[in-house]
């Protein structure tokens, strides 16, 4: 079974701060271990340099090696706990540390002292007035250092094992509560997650502070609220497809109905009205159809050099007969706007526009397409009319899918959604905004072509910009409004 991620965060900050404070004392000892072994060393090496002194003393007296002499100075030697040999150059015993008596008082002293055995001999020479004399063999007990040193060694030892242990408990209690912190708000975005899960849409992560775990709640919080209005609006353009579907069926079903039964007769001009109705149901059908697209991984764009100001021409051409229908103005004012970019798809940005416009704008109106090169190698669209604006609230949203507006005009509420990812498709983007003297203003800026590209050059681009993606698909649709 796996254990919670507490337990685990708990566990091994314990283990860390066990490991690592246990690897201090450790470390600390043994560099002082070192450094004491160095110490007993220099003790040893002044006690052999002290006795060959003594020895040395004895011959600068006698002019010669004198052995009364020197076995005068063998109870000393034994006080120390040595035994010593000396040795004339040639290499021949002069004196040995005469007698049993002072070996057996070294060997008490050695066990008095607790001062452990005799270690191996060091031999130290002995010159004076600058020859030599004789070798002085000396050994010294291993420990030769009082009782008291080496208890102090100990206590050093147990004072780094016993605060290392202290240390790495009060680090494991630190890491628990450490743990215990971090894992909290994860703790929290689970459980919210889980309950939301489970259908309760209201729950939110309760956030605080301002670290990396507080960001991911609030981005948490904040997808869960997108994601509510994007259901809400799913549901809106739900019910309003339905309502639009089922009006022209009706209307087609009771027509056809009292053909059937005699009480209409099959005049042009109820052939024409049926006409209308079909004609209605294949636009919304367009609009579903742009929608399925919408949710498409990627689409293509066939690249080519071309002037945008003629696909603006040719769109707002095929346009006129609807505008004065809606005795509606269409005005031009295209300048050169050479762009690389996809014909048929630049056609459905400016028919998705235009159509958005006869909706929008009230009969009597103007509508104003143009084009132009701005100075920093850009290429703008515009289109302008005289209506009654965009709410200023509903500005940054008329980009949004599904979204349609307080008007509520006819339309699915995905047109200008389309527009927003074909321009970025193109590498440009769009903006909406309010005209000081009444109507909206959308401008679509997207970059000029190179000069230097050749006008029948053409490439296949593969995934767009993901917001791009999110709004368009794979399929041209014949038909997409806002």
């Amino acid at each position: 079974m796996t254990r919670p991620l507490g337990q685990r965060l708990s566990l091994g900050f314990a283990a860390i701060a066990i490991g690592a404070a246990l690897l201090t004392a450790l470390l600390v000892n043994l560099a002082f271990s070192s450094r004491f072994d160095s110490y007993l060393d220099q003790q040893r090496s002044a006690r052999s340099q002290q006795l060959a002194a003594a020895v040395s003393a004895v011959y600068e007296a006698a002019g010669r090696w004198d052995t009364d002499r020197l076995d005068r100075l063998a109870p000393a030697v034994g006080m120390a706990g040595a035994e010593v040999r000396l040795l004339d150059p040639a290499g021949e015993l002069i004196w040995p540390m005469g007698g049993s008596a002072p070996a057996e008082m070294a060997q008490m002293h050695r066990a008095m002292m607790q001062t452990g055995v005799l270690a191996e001999p060091v031999s130290v020479p002995l010159t004076i007035d600058g020859q030599l004399r004789g070798t002085l063999q000396v050994a010294l007990p291993e420990g030769s250092v009082p009782v008291a040193d080496q208890q102090f060694r100990t206590s050093v030892n147990q004072t780094l094992l016993a605060g290392g242990l202290a240390v790495a408990l009060l680090a494991s209690v630190f890491g628990v509560l450490l743990a215990r912190r971090v894992t909290r708000p994860v703790a929290e975005l689970t459980a919210a997650a889980r309950d939301l899960r489970g259908g309760d849409r209201t729950r939110r992560a309760a956030v605080t502070g301002s670290d990396e775990v507080a960001e991911l709640g609030r981005a948490f919080n904040e997808l869960i609220e997108s994601a509510e209005r994007q259901e809400t609006l799913r549901q809106s353009f739900t019910a309003d497809v339905a309502h639009e579907l089922r009006t022209p069926l009706a209307i087609l079903r009771s027509q056809l109905e009292a053909i059937q039964d005699g009480v209409l007769e099959l005049t042009p001009s109820l052939i024409g009205s049926l006409h209308e109705e079909t004609l209605r149901l294949g636009r919304l059908v367009a609009d579903l159809e742009t929608l399925t697209s919408a949710e498409a991984v990627s689409f293509s764009l066939q690249r080519d050099r071309l002037d945008l100001a003629d696909v603006v021409r040719t769109v707002a051409s095929s346009f006129q007969p609807r505008f004065a229908q809606a005795d509606l103005v269409l005005g031009l004012r295209l300048d050169a706007a050479p762009v690389c970019g996809d014909r048929t798809r630049l056609a459905q940005v400016v028919t998705n526009l235009l159509t958005n416009a006869v909706k929008y704008v009230p009969a009597g109106g103007r509508v104003m397409l143009s084009t132009t090169t701005t100075g920093d190698g850009q290429v703008e669209l515009r289109i302008r009319d005289d209506g009654p604006g965009i709410p200023d609230p509903e500005i940054p949203r008329v980009f949004d899918r599904y979204f349609r507006g307080s008007a509520r005009a006819d339309g699915s509420g995905i047109g200008l959604a389309v527009v927003a990812a074909l321009a970025e498709a193109h590498a440009g983007n769009v903006a909406a905004s309010n005209a000081p003297d009444g109507g909206a203003i959308i401008t679509i800026t997207l970059p000029a072509a190179d000069a230097s590209a050749s006008a029948s050059a053409s490439a296949a681009v593969g995934a767009p910009s993901p917001s791009a993606t999110r709004r368009m698909g794979s399929r041209t649709p014949t038909s997409a409004s806002e």
